[in-house]
């Protein structure tokens, strides 16, 4: 049996969108699926990793044609050169600034990607009829690349999986883009046909399955994942009381109340100002640098970008894994990737986010740490302090459970299920 993966985030590509599919790639012959990836030949990726090329399987096959993209076009009016993730969209934008991202938000529909579209159809429409291929599965986001999947099924008629990593309407950002009635509109149409015309859909959380269950009658959760075993080597943990956050820190994302209650912690403990040492793996908004600049830089480490693997070794060693919700609409539905190789470090973790959402449930049922809302500094406080008089004590561990069924292989083997029911 073969299945062809259309996915734009593909090595070299680093950061989060690239794993999920690279994971599935890995160990879909485990389960006799032979998987084939199409992807972009001269991609615009803002984070690059070239050490996940190793993870490839020998004798895959991938198909690559050029992608253009307007946002390189647009970039060079830009001052700052810097490759930026859609989830850094400048809140004050200069006017200048103001016009690019209303044609971005109105005129490149669904995505910068659009222009792919075309000549991905007409390519592998060539190719499908000249192989054979038991489904298709495309993965957004970026989205463009469900209407290829689209294109595709009305064209010839085979199975088609469509999977969210993200939802599309939904999206932590979507209410900030500048969009006309109009544009919102058509959005919601292209992601209404998606969903009713895919033959099956994968969602990485419950609230979206119920989100969407008004469109397809034929949806899967099936979440992120880690992968591999931790190092047999154990993990030597920090000596300061480390908090660490994995992952871009946007506006959205920027933990107020966390840093409100750890600035009254060290005013009224030496000793926790001494030991305290916050660290972001990650590139952050001007917001969040502003409030780590009200902290000496002996309480703070910002590093830009790690390897994977290196990511991996930070959170074995952190005293407790930070993750920070998106305080936004729709943040009960929000599970990000880096929840699941937080459960793999079995290190403590602090949630800061709605607590009846998706990520809040997955951390309670294993029993891998708390989960705090937004504005709750008085629960946020106590649950700091008790991690920190663990700490001292040298007792600050968790006993989670059941994170195995989060592991990439066994996601997979529910990911064969799918498609081998389609077939």
């Amino acid at each position: 049996m073969k299945a062809l993966i259309i996915t734009y985030y593909w090595p070299p590509s680093g950061g989060s969108g690239v794993q999920r599919w690279l994971k599935f790639v890995k160990y879909l012959r485990d389960f006799d699926i032979e998987p084939i990836v199409f992807t972009a030949d001269n991609p615009n990726y803002p984070i690059l990793d070239a050490s996940l090329g190793d993870e490839i399987p020998k004798n895959i096959e991938i198909l690559k044609i050029p992608i253009r993209e307007p946002n390189s076009f647009l970039s060079i009016f830009k001052k700052n050169k810097t490759k930026e993730s859609a989830g850094f969209l400048n809140p004050n934008p200069s006017f200048f600034g103001k016009i690019l991202q209303y044609i971005r938000a109105n005129y490149f529909i669904p995505d910068a990607r659009k222009f792919w579209i075309k000549p991905s159809v007409n390519y592998l429409e060539k190719y499908l009829s000249e192989n054979k291929i038991d489904a298709i599965i495309t993965t957004g986001p970026p989205h463009s690349l469900h209407l290829i999947g689209l294109q595709l099924k009305q064209k010839l008629n085979v199975k088609w999986i469509a999977d969210f990593r993200d939802p599309w309407t939904d999206i932590d950002y979507f209410h900030l883009l500048p969009l006309t009635q109009k544009a919102k509109m058509k959005h919601h149409k292209l992601e209404q046909n998606v969903l009713k015309n895919a033959d099956a859909v994968l969602v990485v959380g419950e609230t979206m399955k119920d989100n969407y269950a008004n469109f397809s009658k034929n949806i899967h959760v099936i979440s992120n994942g880690f992968d591999d075993a931790l190092s047999a080597t154990k993990t030597e943990l920090d000596s300061k009381f480390s908090i660490t956050h994995v992952g871009l820190m946007n506006d959205d994302r920027n933990p107020i109340v966390l840093w409100k209650v750890l600035q009254e912690i060290c005013k009224e403990n030496a000793d926790f100002k001494d030991d305290l040492i916050f660290r972001i793996i990650g590139k952050t908004s001007n917001s969040v640098d502003e409030n780590l600049a009200q902290f000496p830089k002996s309480n703070f480490q910002k590093i830009e970008y790690l390897s994977h693997v290196e990511v991996r070794e930070q959170q074995q060693k952190s005293q407790i894994l930070l993750l920070a919700i998106n305080n936004v609409p729709s943040a009960n539905g929000i599970v990000t990737g880096k929840i699941f190789e937080y459960l793999q470090a079995q290190r403590p973790i602090l949630a800061i986010g709605p607590k009846n959402g998706d990520a809040a449930k997955i951390i309670k049922n294993t029993n891998a740490g708390f989960t705090v809302g937004f504005d709750d500094e008085s629960e946020l406080k106590s649950v700091i302090l008790e991690f920190y008089s663990k700490f001292k004590s040298g007792n600050l561990m968790v006993n989670s459970i059941g994170i195995n069924q989060y592991h990439r292989k066994h996601l997979t083997k529910k990911l064969s299920e799918v498609i081998k029911s389609l077939v």
